[in-house]
């Protein structure tokens, strides 16, 4: 869910130097400024950080341990839901008014930020944030570079792609968990087996099927919707295939035909009528904790078929260009404390299934403990190798308008009859004439 360099980063240190040098590094890496970002002992400062929800309570689990840094300098969590969040800060930074101190942005939403000029390239001194570039998961440092070299956030939290399929229900049908992962016509086989012996969808829609689909096989320079030049890109042969694969899902009548988040998307998890998802890990999180408890132990996690990887999500921390020099620095005190820090990291991962994106995090016993909802599964191993595939792509400001124009394509193509090639060509010219804007 990404302003970026487009080709997948590797380790820079090699073997057990490296993760020492991460966990080193890591622990103290926040407290690099110095004293450059205290208060005098008769100054009283509040800062303020603006989040929406889980973000909000990450934050605000942290201001113990913030206090005891900073004892003179107050936090205010401000939170607004998520779309309302997002517009508020749009606004905020292209008015100078009503600036928070720290702001929170997803993923998705941080291209557009990313090139409007309104935050604080970290990427300079006095943040150099660059030299802690080793120190976290490389797609999602990349997801904050923008196209002019500017790193203007910090990630917190990521979302590893992966297939969870319920266990019982393959049983029932007889299909093997490899031959949902092999590819994506063996998964799509095993869909259909799955229905004629369960009567169980095999997917909620097949717009999550294609949401991966677009996004593999991505070649340098290239967005999903647009390369680096806002040439349009929708009639490659990546889309081509991924609403052939959507089509043929739900000619074979496969996906339940609900959207995300639902009521009859819960339901279809709490009931069995759903055999499988295509999601972030944190889904195992919102399953085990609200949407299916009661179906503890039935699911287990895969990677995504035929190779994939996909990132679902995220959080970012930034600091808006405009503020005063002195709040800067303890703006980024904050971001280090919540981005760079490993106990912070991790607390956050136990409490509310934020995927650290902090390498040395991923170092901790716990990745490698059973998770009880997948039936002693220690998937979270699967989740920190899937984190690393990952390469972030170039995003541009009319990608959130391409994602609605190719989705309603899409729709045209499951429910009117109308053909692909014609689908894409009309996507093709509508986003021509957005793309320059």
């Amino acid at each position: 869910m990404p302003a970026s360099t487009c080709s997948e980063q590797q380790s820079l240190l090699p073997g057990p130097t490296r993760r020492a040098w991460l966990a080193g590094s890591a622990a103290g890496a926040w407290l690099a400024l110095g004293t450059a970002g205290r208060v005098a002992a008769d100054e009283k400062i509040t800062l303020t950080v603006a989040a929406f929800p889980l973000v909000d309570e990450i934050a605000r689990a942290a201001l113990p341990a913030w206090q005891r840094l900073h004892p003179n300098v107050a936090v205010e969590v401000l939170t607004r839901q998520y779309a309302d969040h997002h517009t508020a800060m749009s606004t905020a930074l292209s008015t100078a008014a009503l600036l928070p101190d720290v702001l929170a942005l997803e993923s998705s939403k941080l291209g557009r930020f990313a090139q409007g000029g309104g935050l604080e390239n970290l990427a300079q001194a006095p943040f150099a944030l660059d030299r802690y570039r080793p120190l976290l998961v490389p797609y999602a440092y990349d997801q904050a570079i923008a196209r002019n070299g500017a790193v203007v956030a910090v990630p917190t939290d990521i979302g590893p792609g992966t297939l969870l399929y319920r266990q019982d229900i393959l049983a029932l049908a007889a299909v093997d968990a490899a031959e949902l992962t092999r590819s994506w016509d063996g998964y799509i086989a095993a869909g259909a087996r799955i229905k004629k012996q369960t009567g169980a969808f095999f997917v909620a829609h097949v717009q999550q099927i294609k949401d991966i689909l677009i996004r593999t096989g991505i070649a340098p320079g290239e967005g999903i919707y647009f390369d680096q030049n806002s040439r349009v890109l929708v009639q490659s042969e990546r889309f081509v295939r991924a609403f052939e694969l959507a089509l043929k899902v739900r000619r074979l009548g496969l996906d339940a035909r609900i959207t995300a988040w639902s009521n009859e998307w819960a339901e279809g998890f709490k009931r069995g009528t759903l055999a499988t998802e295509l999601s972030g890990a944190w889904l195992v999180g919102q399953l085990s904790n609200w949407i299916a408890p009661q179906t503890a132990g039935l699911w287990r996690a895969a990677d995504l078929p035929e190779g994939a990887n996909a990132g679902y999500g995220g959080a970012f921390y930034a600091i808006p260009r405009k503020l005063d020099a002195t709040r800067k620095l303890l703006a980024w005190q904050f971001i280090q404390l919540m981005t760079l820090d490993r106990e912070r990291q991790l607390t956050a991962f136990k409490t509310h299934d934020a995927f650290p994106a902090l390498l040395a995090a991923h170092e901790d016993p716990f990745f490698d403990a059973p998770v009880a909802f997948l039936g002693g599964q220690p998937a979270r191993q699967l989740w920190r190798q899937a984190a690393r595939r990952i390469s972030a792509v170039p995003v541009h400001k009319q990608d959130p308008f391409a994602d609605e124009v190719i989705g309603s394509e899409l729709d045209h193509v499951l429910n009117r009859g109308k053909s692909i090639r014609t689908a894409l060509a009309d996507a093709q010219a509508l986003l021509e004439r957005r793309a320059h804007r």
